[in-house]
């Protein structure tokens, strides 16, 4: 069965803006569900940027509802009753103010899945704090890593979005948990489920636990694990993937002609952490990217080029596997 029959028959609601509930609601399209998507007058702010706002919202019908005018309100309700889930993306609050909240919606719908995507969630002392990706982020411990406070991850605006993607991300996963109890127990016996998604716990939960210990107490992203960060090449960069792995270690080594280090195991490594990233980024900064790259792969070193997104877009791995086609982004899991 392929991706976009695994949700047939199930009824999304959208009625989300900018980024993380309408990510949510296009993984649910991408399996197969009929989505429906709400925007004020004017539309969702999302549509300035084209690429992305169509990347979000491809597969689901757009309708635009003024929710603080009692005809929008109607129309909303007569939607809640006949859909199955419902998504929203606003800070506590907003939602009950437009009659969007989980307590309108199963009032409307006893049976309705109503999900909410927030930065802290519906309740908690900062559950009112504004923000926005980079501050959740920040909240959360993957800013400031296990060190001092000081920046490990990206925070510009061209970085990854972390916390909408995977805020998102979960929503979909939580909805399709949700459906699969309803399948269970029957929906003629199902009584609707409240999800609250905060963008902030979902990070916290992948950036709370310790690793490495003292192996990874070095200055820096990496800690103590020199092959394991980004290098400068002659042009471009390239990313090394070595953590604990002594033979990945030596094939690097000696495929850079570093020998004298190459038997060096990962507590020896760790001792010498910054001296021997040195000695890597001496060496493959006079080294070509894609050349490195292919020496490195045939000798079974994790390495990869730092690709811009243009070039991952028509990177032939991905048009292989229909990840990408024709510059269109789809639905990244394979099933069947």
């Amino acid at each position: 069965m392929s991706a976009d029959q695994q949700l047939v028959g199930v009824r999304v609601l959208d009625l989300g803006i900018w980024r993380p509930a309408p990510y949510a609601a296009q993984l649910l399209a991408e399996l197969g569900a009929t989505v429906t998507k709400i925007e004020p007058p004017g539309g969702d702010p999302m549509r300035v940027f084209t690429s992305l706002y169509r990347t979000l919202n491809h597969r689901k019908q757009i309708i635009e509802i003024d929710l603080k005018s009692d005809a929008g309100r109607a129309e909303l309700v007569s939607l809640l009753a006949s859909c199955d889930v419902v998504l929203e993306g606003f800070r506590p609050g907003v939602a009950a103010r437009l009659g969007v909240d989980a307590t309108a919606a199963l009032a409307a719908n006893p049976r309705v899945i109503h999900c909410s995507i927030s930065g802290f969630g519906q309740v908690g002392p900062l559950a009112d704090a504004s923000g926005h990706d980079i501050n959740y982020q920040a909240w959360a411990g993957t800013l400031g890593g296990a060190g001092t406070g000081g920046v490990e991850t990206a925070g510009a605006s061209s970085a990854l979005p972390v916390a909408d993607l995977a805020g998102g991300a979960f929503a979909a996963l939580s909805i399709c948990a949700a459906l699969t109890r309803r399948g269970l127990v029957g929906a003629d016996r199902y009584e609707g489920e409240r999800i609250d998604v905060s963008m902030a716990d979902v990070l916290v939960t992948w950036a709370a636990p310790e690793s490495g210990g003292e192996l990874t107490s070095g200055d820096g992203a990496s800690g103590n694990f020199p092959g394991y960060g980004t290098f400068a090449c002659a042009d471009g960069s390239v990313s090394l993937g070595i953590v604990t792995e002594d033979p990945f270690w030596r094939s690097l080594c000696r495929a850079l002609a570093l020998d004298d280090v190459a038997d060096l195991d990962v507590t020896s490594r760790a001792a010498q952490g910054a001296a021997l990233r040195a000695r890597l980024a001496t060496t493959i900064v006079t080294r070509g990217r894609d050349e490195l790259v292919a020496v490195l792969l045939s000798e079974g070193v994790p390495v990869a080029p730092v690709l811009s997104r243009a070039e991952a877009i028509a990177l032939e791995h991905f048009a292989a596997r229909g990840t990408v086609a024709d510059g269109v982004i789809a639905h990244p899991v394979r099933y069947g």
